[in-house]
């Protein structure tokens, strides 16, 4: 596991962990102002909801992956919910990938733009994303582009891009509605089929969904001979040259999962 924030002295505001039989990956996201709104912050949000979902996972092998991620949702809403305003488009919400190996399956969840890969022996690998966050958002890509980050009409067309999380015909995230985690993607394959998996912050993913710089079966074979350094570093010089802001980049790499 490799997470690194978009700069030096920047809070990271993506978390990952492992339990013996399960992997987390939360990339937490929020706007300028969230901290008028909510005293403890993305981080912190992130952080809490990653550790309640690894703590849930530990002790659930019984329970679908959806209902335990509404579960953390809730618990650490619940943390917050009397001292913050939990409920504002602009408070702490996160995306989220978890990887859980039960009963001779591999089992996957993501929700929002956060990306799952799973080599197989046989063909190429089976990448899960959830791309509706991307197709609402690109009408607004540009507006955004041509406005002074921080400045007032910035945060204006951001907050308006927020209002479409977790309603129908938008996209869906971690936030303070549990129910957003019945909306995640979700599936199953045999253990057997699958040689190693990664969880990617979409910080780290747009080296193949952004840059287009490599396909996911390079990125994979990176992962196996180099590690997820090599693609952090891969993505830090694409920002620099085709100058994109940095993002916090966070990479869990799963071995053998048959193992486990």
């Amino acid at each position: 596991m490799t997470s690194v924030p978009a700069r030096a002295g920047r809070t990271n505001e993506d978390f990952t962990g492992a339990v013996p039989t399960a992997a987390v990956l939360i990339d937490g996201a929020g706007i300028p102002g969230t901290e008028s709104i909510c005293r403890h912050g993305v981080a912190w949000y992130a952080g809490h909801l990653g550790g309640s979902l690894l703590g849930l996972l530990s002790g659930n092998a019984d329970r679908g992956l959806s209902a335990l991620l509404a579960e953390a949702i809730e618990r650490v809403t619940d943390k917050h919910r009397d001292t913050c305003d939990v409920a504002s488009t602009i408070s702490p919400s996160a995306m989220v990938a978890v990887l859980r190996v039960s009963d001779g399956l591999v089992e996957y969840l993501v929700l929002g733009d956060t990306v799952i890969v799973l080599d197989r022996p046989d063909g190429a690998p089976l990448v899960v994303s959830d791309p509706r966050e991307t197709i609402v958002c690109r009408p607004y890509r540009s507006a955004l582009e041509a406005i002074p980050e921080g400045s007032d009409e910035y945060r204006r067309v951001l907050q308006d891009l927020r209002s479409h999380r977790n309603r129908p015909g938008g996209f869906w995230v971690a936030k303070d509605d549990p129910r957003a985690a019945d909306e995640a993607i979700t599936g199953s394959c045999p253990v057997s089929e699958v040689t190693c998996a990664a969880l990617l912050s979409n910080g780290a993913s747009r080296l193949a969904d952004v840059f287009g710089l490599a396909d996911w079966p390079e990125i994979m074979t990176v992962l196996a001979s180099n590690g997820p350094t090599e693609i952090i570093d891969r993505v830090r010089r694409a920002e620099t040259r085709q100058a994109v802001p940095p993002d916090d980049t966070t990479i869990t790499y799963c071995t053998d999962l048959g193992k486990s």
